[in-house]
């Protein structure tokens, strides 16, 4: 089953930029190897990390096909197909060439704020038409709203091609509903950071991260420790990775992250309006953690 290849960390991959904006495809490079290097399980192409709502429909077809290039089959690649409109999504089903990804990662639609039976309806077409297994994905801080356990069971139980959930809500409390009545095999992901071990330890599978992006070692170090079942030591290696993912989100997401990587050297911090890169209060705040923690 693919669900078994996308267990442990996978990566929000970023989307490098140079000065004027422009797609950084030879940083993109360097960031697949770096991930990949790093231990990471999988990779997710064009997610919430990736600044997915600046790029042009045909920009996001080519970084897909770049990334999936670059991977040379070495890991598994998921897909961010997502929208605030359904025929939308569809379209992007057809423009992308999804022949080499294990799966796609689609939002909950945004800024619309359907109902719970709009979402059910949405994702319905979405399984229906996808050509490989789908990945929900539950981030009401950017969606402005929430998927309820309710609709996200009632879609595993009813589309086998839906093989899990990116669970980024922040209630351990509607995540465990999720772990203790889902069917077998489907997937419950983290998709924040920092609840990763405690969402393992309640039974999830893993995490699409943002940290192994740049710290793909010792994040996954931690990770590999859960899903051994040695929660102790996962927490206590979790400590010394703490103050710099509380970092990676200090001016926000994907600002912090593209901030400690230029900072290591690996990409530049270009980030494309209306966001801003991080400021040089930040650069200096990663500077320290790394050389504390031994992070590069």
């Amino acid at each position: 089953m693919i669900q078994n290849k996308l267990r442990g960390a996978g990566t929000a991959l970023v989307t490098p930029f140079d000065a004027d904006g422009r797609i950084d495809y030879a940083g993109l490079a360097r960031m697949v190897d770096y991930v990949i290097d790093g231990g990471t399980d999988y990779i997710v192409a064009l997610g919430t990390t990736a600044e997915t709502p600046t790029l042009y429909l045909h920009e996001r077809a080519v970084v897909a096909m770049s990334i999936a290039n670059q991977i040379r089959g070495r890991v598994p690649l998921v897909i961010g197909v997502g929208g605030n409109s359904t025929s939308e999504v569809l379209d992007q089903m057809r423009e992308f060439d999804l022949r080499a990804a294990a799966a796609i990662l689609s939002v909950v639609p945004y800024y619309n704020k359907p109902s719970q039976e709009g979402m059910y309806q949405h994702f319905k077409v979405v399984a229906q038409n996808s050509p490989v297994p789908v990945i929900l994905y539950n981030i009401p801080g950017r969606t402005g709203v929430n998927m309820t356990a309710e609709t996200t069971l009632r879609l595993a139980d009813e589309f086998p091609n839906i093989i899990g959930i990116k669970e980024a809500s922040g209630n351990i409390e509607q995540i465990q509903t999720i772990i203790d009545r889902r069917r077998n095999g489907f997937l419950v992901l983290s998709g924040d950071d920092d609840l990763t071990l405690e969402m393992m330890r309640r039974g999830g599978e893993g995490v699409i991260s943002v940290a192994t992006n740049a710290f793909p070692q010792r994040y996954i170090e931690c990770v590999r420790h859960a899903q051994n079942g040695n929660f102790a030591t996962a927490f206590n290696a979790y400590r010394h990775l703490e103050e710099a993912i509380k970092a990676l989100f200090a001016e926000g997401n994907p600002v912090g992250v593209k901030c400690a990587l230029s900072v290591m050297g690996i990409i530049e911090p270009h980030v494309r309006l209306p966001l801003l890169k991080g400021t040089a209060t930040l650069g200096e705040t990663f500077k320290s953690l790394i050389e504390k923690y031994d992070l590069k």
